[in-house]
């Protein structure tokens, strides 16, 4: 009964892929996902993304995110992270990494102490329990804007995925003690019934 229900949930779950404009898009236009989607239009709304942008792109398999920028920068540099091996692509470096193990003495170098932009679609394995998935992705994003607040240049920009949850308001309110402009914003290209949305931070708070 229990497999029966599995079976059942995974074929809804393909038909609602097959349905789905952005996914048939991504498809035709040869994204790697449809979250190439979602970084085309948080890019069109903050415009953080130029030719000779540095770039870090954190969690960043099957690499659609870094897809996208890769047509855009020229001239700068990207780098992308994950633990999961992630495909080549096309003036991107790839490192095999945990984000908790990162060596930030390598990506200063990498970077020559100029990193403009870091961009994280993170987000912790789902279990089932939506509240626990919500605490643990916006952990993910909690890490990510403490990274930032190390490694950013000073009027750089970070782009992260968080969920609309009980601890939405302490992320948030982290996000305001280290940047100085902190938005907000769910692409169309998010589905409807996800929580996810996404922060827009820009140029860091100093002392």
């Amino acid at each position: 009964m229990k497999k029966s229900k599995r079976v059942k949930k995974s074929n809804s779950w393909k038909i609602k892929q097959h349905r789905d404009q952005f996914f048939k898009k991504s498809k035709t236009l040869g994204y790697r996902s449809r979250a190439s989607f979602k970084l085309l239009e948080l890019n069109n709304k903050f415009k953080f993304l130029k030719k000779n942008t540095n770039l870090l792109d954190l969690g960043s398999y099957p690499g659609g995110w870094s897809q996208v920028a890769s047509k855009i920068i020229d001239k700068g540099k990207i780098l992308s992270i994950d633990l999961k091996e992630m495909d080549p692509i096309k003036k991107v470096r790839f490192l095999k990494c945990d984000i908790y193990d990162l060596d930030t003495k390598e990506i200063s170098n990498y970077f020559k102490g100029n990193l403009d932009v870091i961009i994280s679609d993170m987000a912790a394995d789902t279990t089932g329990n939506k509240s626990l998935d919500s605490i643990r992705t916006n952990q993910l994003c909690t890490e990510v804007i403490n990274f930032s607040k190390k490694n950013l240049a000073k009027n750089g920009v970070l782009i992260s995925k968080l969920f609309m949850g009980e601890d939405f308001i302490e992320v948030k309110n982290l996000a305001k003690s280290v940047f100085k402009t902190v938005n907000f914003f769910k692409p169309e290209s998010s589905r409807n019934e996800s929580k996810e949305t996404y922060l827009h931070c820009k140029i860091l708070n100093t002392l």
